[in-house]
């Protein structure tokens, strides 16, 4: 995620933090010191630490749940609304999502159990504005936690509720119109708490959620639909198949040349008997123009390609490759063991042919032929 820097790698897992959280923490510090003092600050972040703490706990819980049915998580990013887990892809089956979805609000479940064990009683259900006090820290946690099993239960996406309800509904439809009714649930929940945000307990914090909400589930659905519309297409019905190589003896002046050419971004390094070596993406090479002039080498900065896509692989996992590295282009192999290039897959070539099967989806059919009649 743009504007996020890893502080952590935890098993395989990079914790990644954005920059509006660090921002959250300098305004949070600088009005609890104007309002009491140092200590008072010192107690305000030290419950706001434990808090996001108990947040990347309930990611992990995520992302171990997730790693049982062998689906890793490249980062966890913590943000001012809470965290986020990216999944490499989505699981498979219902019974799967289930099981990652409550996996989170079960860490939560036992921080609250274990606080209230340590506080040997349960806290008083009052309010969390008392940070000031040391001794408030442990219940206002206790509490928190509480409330987070509560608010992630929200049937909306992209609260871990919605993906349960999804995953309930998908039991007994199809995956693709489970989301749909559970995305348009989600956003009458978020219509609902955006009116009473504005018109009765006129809290703006409440309305952004609200806005999150509704978009967010919009965009679910939406990603949804695309995947199922996808479903049958393989790579080899999007990729490229006129594109531009380098050579091993390339310099940053012959790739300049070549990204002038036309509209490729990145350029597979081919050796001397055409196999691909490595990407020299435009990113890199824009960079080290600046740095060692237009004669350096462009193989010092080819990458290792992150997938081996084949013209066989199926086009959602392709594009599940895409988002998971991040990348502009994926080079496709003649075959599984191949080191020859026969295409290139761009998010360009992705969005055409999508947007190719959506007009012709809309093309209307033929009308029957009439029955012979004798």
């Amino acid at each position: 995620m743009k504007w996020s820097f890893r502080i952590a790698r935890i098993a395989g897992t990079d914790v990644r933090i954005h920059l509006t959280f660090v921002l959250l923490l300098a305004v949070f510090a600088v009005a609890l010191v104007a309002e009491g003092g140092l200590i008072h600050a010192v107690s305000g972040l030290t419950f706001l630490t434990g808090l996001f703490f108990c947040v990347l706990l309930h990611e992990f819980g995520h992302a171990l749940a997730a790693r049982h049915y062998g689906i890793r998580t490249p980062d966890i990013t913590l943000l001012p609304i809470g965290g986020l887990a990216r999944l490499e892809r989505m699981p498979e089956k219902p019974a799967q999502e289930f099981i990652i979805a409550v996996a989170g609000p079960m860490v939560n479940v036992a921080i609250a159990a274990a606080l209230f064990l340590v506080l040997g009683r349960l806290p008083v259900p009052d309010d969390l504005t008392n940070l000031s006090d040391p001794a408030t820290i442990l219940p206002n946690l206790a509490r928190v936690n509480v409330l987070l099993v509560l608010f992630n239960m929200i049937p909306a996406f992209p609260m871990d509720g919605g993906r349960v309800l999804r995953a309930l509904l998908a039991t007994r439809l199809d995956y693709a119109r489970a989301t749909q009714i559970a995305a348009r649930i989600g956003q009458a929940l978020a219509v609902i708490g955006g009116v009473l945000a504005i018109f009765f307990t006129r809290n703006p914090l409440l309305f952004i959620i609200a806005i999150f909400i509704y978009f967010a589930a919009a965009q679910e659905s939406q990603s949804v639909q695309t995947r199922a519309a996808t479903n049958h297409l393989r790579v080899r019905h999007a990729m490229l198949t006129r594109f531009r190589t380098l050579n091993n003896n390339a310099t940053l002046q012959d790739a300049v040349d070549a990204l002038l050419a036309g509209s490729q971004h990145d350029f597979p390094i081919v050796d001397e008997n055409n196999h691909a070596v490595g990407l020299l993406l435009r990113s890199d090479l824009i960079a080290a123009l600046a740095k060692h002039g237009p004669t350096y080498p462009a193989n010092e900065l080819a990458r290792d390609f992150p997938v081996h896509l084949t013209p066989d692989t199926p086009l959602t996992d392709a594009m599940e490759h895409v988002q998971a590295h991040q990348s502009h282009s994926l080079p496709v192999f003649e075959s599984p063991t191949s080191k020859s290039l026969t295409g290139l897959l761009t998010k360009e070539n992705v969005i055409e042919r999508l947007l190719i099967n959506s007009a012709l989806q809309k093309q209307p059919q033929p009308p029957p032929l009439p029955t012979p009649t004798e």
